[in-house]
């Protein structure tokens, strides 16, 4: 499945180097998240500035002239899938013996992620049999090939060797990536902090950023699954994630009951206000006409209206600790969830706002999993490998 993936295009030079800007923006209408790394003389048939405009990242060409210190195994951890079309005789023979003189090379030999390759070239250089050895090579390796068509080819000739068409190579990609572990699952995740009106200048809130909201819903849609996202921030630009934006408690509560009966998955992320000014003013309060206490009233309890209402296959509650986390067993027990992620928001690294968190998995059954202080993208892909685990019964 394309939607949601990190895919990386790698482009040589061949005259249908033209033809890849094309099926940059086709995967990118299908939903992936694109990276280009080109080889140096691709650059002689389109330029950089072309995908860079596409993908809103500038292409690899450079090993050396990067600011990354090994940038071909970051991109290459980063993908998950890689295409590489069109691909010359050239490159075909360099990727089939490893050599990695350029950062197309190199990044296949640092890849461990289904890889298409889609010939294209002249006919005498197709059935060459050296070319046809290095086909070989690349199918005993894993890679997947997508063989040229037969029509026009570069100087008016014709023949075998014409690019694939682009959705020719989007279907293997496709195939080679399979489904994701989440595929056609529904999943629902709230993120951010609730601002609670005191007048309509001031509100009640707290400090979260919705990352870590965030960085779940992305991983969702990574892994296939039919994503909706309620939030009070503002929601990351990822294909396939349907995006309700809210403000305050009454309004997240409300998004997630309607959404959630049937929803397979719901995760709620967000830091929602407990509590609410029981008369918010209407008008701006002034210095002078303040009143010296405003009276609160509790919100609703989201985690604890879905637990009762029983119509979400499995969910996820959010513990906001500072210090020790010795309640949130049970805290667990109590909301009634299937998995409670909790974290101490004082700990450095893995407050508010943070990219990092380090977060302590309570199962329903009691059991505690701790992660280490990682990324908020790989915390997310470590909850959703436990979720996955849990609903297996493994």
């Amino acid at each position: 499945m394309i939607a949601g993936r990190h895919i990386v295009l790698g482009v040589t030079g061949g005259i249908a180097a033209y033809k890849a800007a094309y099926l940059a923006r086709r995967l990118i209408e299908r939903g992936a998240e694109v990276r280009v790394v080109m080889t140096p003389s691709a650059t002689e048939f389109i330029g950089p500035a072309t995908f860079a405009a596409i993908t809103g990242f500038h292409p690899l060409v450079d090993l050396f002239e990067h600011e990354e210190v090994s940038p071909h195994t970051s991109l290459a951890r980063w993908a998950d899938g890689i295409v590489v079309a069109p691909a010359t005789a050239s490159s075909i023979a360099r990727i089939a013996h490893g050599e990695s003189s350029n950062a197309l090379v190199a990044t296949l030999l640092a890849a461990t992620v289904p890889i298409v390759i889609a010939p294209a070239m002249h006919t005498e250089m197709w059935e060459h049999p050296a070319t046809v050895a290095n086909i070989a090579a690349l199918a005993d390796f894993g890679y997947h090939i997508v063989e040229p068509d037969t029509g026009g080819l570069a100087g008016g000739d014709e023949g075998v060797g014409r690019l694939a068409d682009p959705d020719s190579i989007m279907d293997a990609l496709d195939d080679a990536l399979g489904r994701g572990d989440l595929e056609g699952l529904t999943v629902l995740v709230t993120a951010g902090g609730t601002r609670e009106s005191i007048d309509p200048v001031r509100f009640i809130g707290n400090r979260s950023s919705g990352k870590m909201g965030n960085a779940l819903a992305v991983e969702a849609a990574r892994r296939g699954a039919i994503v909706t996202l309620v939030t009070t921030t503002e929601a990351p630009t990822f294909g396939g994630i349907r995006v309700i934006s809210v403000e305050t408690a009454e309004e997240m509560a409300t998004a997630v009951w309607e959404n959630a009966p049937g929803c397979d998955i719901a995760i709620m992320a967000a830091a929602v206000a407990d509590f609410r000014p029981a008369d918010p003013i209407e008008h701006k309060l002034h210095r002078a006409d303040a009143p010296p206490t405003i009276a609160l009233e509790p919100t609703p309890d989201i985690l604890m209206g879905l637990s009762e209402r029983g119509d979400v296959g499995f969910l996820v509650g959010f513990a906001a600790e500072v210090g020790s986390l010795d309640r949130v067993v049970d805290k667990a027990q109590k909301k009634g969830v299937d998995l409670l992620v909790a974290n101490d928001v004082a700990d450095p690294g893995s407050g508010f706002g943070s990219d990092t968190n380090r977060v302590t998995l309570v199962a329903r059954d009691g059991s505690i999993t701790e992660l280490e202080l990682m990324p908020k993208s790989e915390v997310a892909a470590a909850i959703f490998s436990k979720i996955t685990d849990l609903r297996d019964g493994s």
